[in-house]
């Protein structure tokens, strides 16, 4: 990572050569030490930290014209407190290799521009500018400097993404997604919520995803799916289909062209979550019972549009929870079919993606929400959504 970034951006390569202390964490660039002067006159030693955004595997650019800093407040040789640096305090998550620095507050200082865009050319630049207004007095005062010629090429936290994740550094989340990091999901089905739970979930930190699928890739399944048809795609299982989409995206996939029942308990093990996407109430019965005996969490989701006397598609999407310790108590509350149902609407009209979407949606969402990344004020176990009003009802209990 760190040859490869300084190699393939110029702007990196400058601040290595100058001596700066360069390192890379996930998507930020760490300067460490930065040379400042307290309220007290003392010297202290501190790091910048800034968000970089990949373009590419190799190429990186900046997210803005802010810096954030790991010491307190930098002063002036004449005891004031160094202007024109607004922001506050902050605080960003970084990764175990750079647990010594601490981010403590936000600088933002936009660089004087010919055209006015207030940002500054590159990394380099950048750097300079506030090293020069934040290191400069303890330069001045301390014969110091921040060229240490430290770099630090130590491997980053190991990533389940074959690309980086560069968003996550951008929005602050980096220790949200750390909640999923031993998670090994289970998805059982890869019709049409079964696949946009695959495409969600793929693009989840967790640890590893494990889906099952018996059935062919055919036509109907296109038009009920995330993605582009490839050519050669048709006739193959749906497992080879997804495996091979999502092969240069992600590690930990296992796809496989077999559907579970009630003889797989040796496939689930080490789960910690699945969703059950099936919809043969006779295959769900027994997917449910090896779950509950498993003592795994699952999400199962359900359609069920019909024809209203209007002509017009009506119908609710539902979306159930089976809590590890009271998963047999809530499949006996019925929500959920576990016997065969007669052929309907769902299984002929092909032209319903955005319903399978979003009945994905609403299952991962629910997901989130039970592993402490979205807010949950709810709390219920199971979800309907209704076509003709938009809405959402629960079993929750006011």
């Amino acid at each position: 990572m760190f040859q490869k970034l300084v190699s393939r951006n110029e702007d990196l390569r400058r601040l290595v050569e100058k001596g700066y202390a360069v390192a890379f964490d996930g998507g930020h660039l760490i300067v460490r030490d930065i040379p400042y002067i307290d309220a007290a006159g003392a010297l202290q030693w501190a790091a910048f930290v800034a968000k970089l955004v990949f373009v590419d595997d190799e190429r990186v650019v900046q997210d803005d014209h802010q810096i954030y800093f790991s010491g307190g407040v930098p002063h002036n040789l004449d005891g004031t407190a160094v202007q024109n640096l607004a922001g506050g305090p902050h605080t960003i998550a970084l990764s175990k290799n750079a647990e010594d620095v601490v981010v403590q507050r936000s600088f933002s200082n936009k660089p004087k521009t010919q055209e006015g865009s207030g940002k500054f050319a590159n990394f380099f630049d950048k750097i300079e500018s506030y090293a020069a207004l934040i290191a400069g007095p303890a330069m001045s005062r301390f014969n110091v400097n921040p060229y240490s010629f430290k770099i630090d090429e130590a491997d980053q936290e190991p990533s389940v993404f074959k690309l980086q994740d560069t968003l996550t550094s951008r929005a602050e989340i980096a220790e949200l997604n750390r909640k999923f990091a031993t998670d090994v999901i289970a998805i059982i089905g890869l019709g049409g919520t079964g696949s946009f739970v695959l495409d969600y979930i793929v693009k989840t930190p967790v640890k590893e995803i494990r889906a099952f699928d018996l059935d062919p890739f055919h036509v109907h399944n296109v038009f009920r799916s995330p993605g582009r048809l490839m050519p050669g795609e048709l006739g193959k299982s749906k497992a080879e289909v997804y495996a091979d989409r999502y092969d240069n995206f992600r590690h930990g996939l296992s796809l496989q062209p077999k559907m579970l029942d009630g003889t797989s308990a040796s496939d689930l093990e080490g789960m910690t979550f699945a969703f059950v996407c099936v919809d043969k109430g006779s295959a769900r019965g027994e997917i449910f019972k090896a779950l509950v005996e498993k003592g795994i969490p699952f999400i199962d989701v359900g359609m069920g549009p019909s024809l209203s006397k209007e002509g017009l598609i009506k119908g609710m999407l539902r979306t159930s929870y089976y809590p590890p310790e009271s998963a047999a108590a809530v499949v006996a509350l019925g929500y959920a079919e576990t016997q065969d149902a007669p052929e309907d609407i769902y299984r002929t009209n092909i032209q319903i993606a955005e319903l399978n979407a979003l009945n994905a949606a609403i299952a991962v969402i629910r997901f989130k929400q039970l592993r402490g990344f979205y807010a949950d004020d709810v709390q219920g176990n199971s979800y309907l959504f209704d076509i003709r009003d938009l809405k959402i009802a629960s079993d929750a209990k006011d």
